[in-house]
């Protein structure tokens, strides 16, 4: 029949008219700011920073300051400048980590890109919707300490991704200090394997000091053997004439 899908819908539309009167279901005007409905879980607004622990967020930021989310970043609204010096992370393990990390939420159109390139879990999206200001440059601009909250938080407004993402830094932190146990097992083993002696082999024990023993000089070459000369024998004088004595006899 023409017309009827039209008689249909204003049918539906007298209907919640009247049923929102008394039928609670069908109250679905909120008097917000005074009720405030509970948001989906997947809703998301801006970044922030996790910490692990909340007494002392600065300390324990999973940001390292790799900066792949500033350099993914579509319209550019993220800058970070990374420390002169590394400090423990929550696990202890030795970090660098952000000096400056801000966000210009007059920039950030809330694409998520951030969250989905960051190799340690360390930016999520936030559910904060009433950031009105007066000043743009100033209270739209998110400075570390702004953008900084604790895990707990994030398991309060996304309860399902922070036991996921928990459970796998868990397992890497676990799988980690295994392996170095096992990489200090493997040293100290190949250190007592060298302080044994082998099999059949005795122990030499300390080498025991050698007495000096003095040089000896170099004795000069001896001079080669030659038979010795004969000497002639002395002919025998004669007594010269005129004078007295007797004459040496011949031989």
């Amino acid at each position: 029949m023409l017309g009827s899908g039209i008689i249909n819908g204003l049918i539906v539309t007298a209907k919640n008219f009247v049923g929102s009167y008394h039928d609670p279901k069908r109250m679905v005007t909120v008097e917000y700011p005074e009720q405030r409905t509970v948001l989906p879980e997947n809703y998301r607004n801006f970044p922030f920073l996790i910490s692990e622990n909340a007494t002392d967020p600065m300390g324990t930021l999973r940001c390292v300051a790799c900066q792949i989310c500033e350099k993914e970043c579509p319209p550019q609204c993220i800058i970070i400048e990374k420390s002169k010096d590394k400090k423990p992370d929550a696990s202890g393990k030795p970090q660098l980590y952000p000096a400056v990390f801000g966000i210009d939420t007059s920039v950030c159109m809330s694409c998520q890109i951030c969250v989905e390139v960051c190799p340690f879990d360390a930016i999520k999206m936030d559910q904060v919707f009433e950031i009105a200001a007066t000043d743009r440059f100033h209270d739209l601009f998110l400075t570390r300490e702004k953008l900084a909250k604790p895990n707990s938080y994030y398991h309060q407004i996304h309860p399902t991704e922070a036991a996921e993402v928990d459970g796998r830094l868990n397992t890497e932190r676990k799988a980690a200090e295994e392996k170095a146990k096992a990489a200090a097992a493997a040293k100290a083993a190949a250190a007592a394997a060298k302080s044994v002696p082998v099999a059949g082999v005795a122990d030499p024990g300390p080498a025991s000091p050698r007495p000096a023993t003095p040089i000896q000089p170099a004795s000069a070459p001896a001079a080669p053997a030659t038979s010795p000369v004969p000497k002639p024998q002395d002919e025998p004088r004669s007594s010269p004439a005129g004078e007295g004595g007797p004459a040496n006899p011949a031989s």
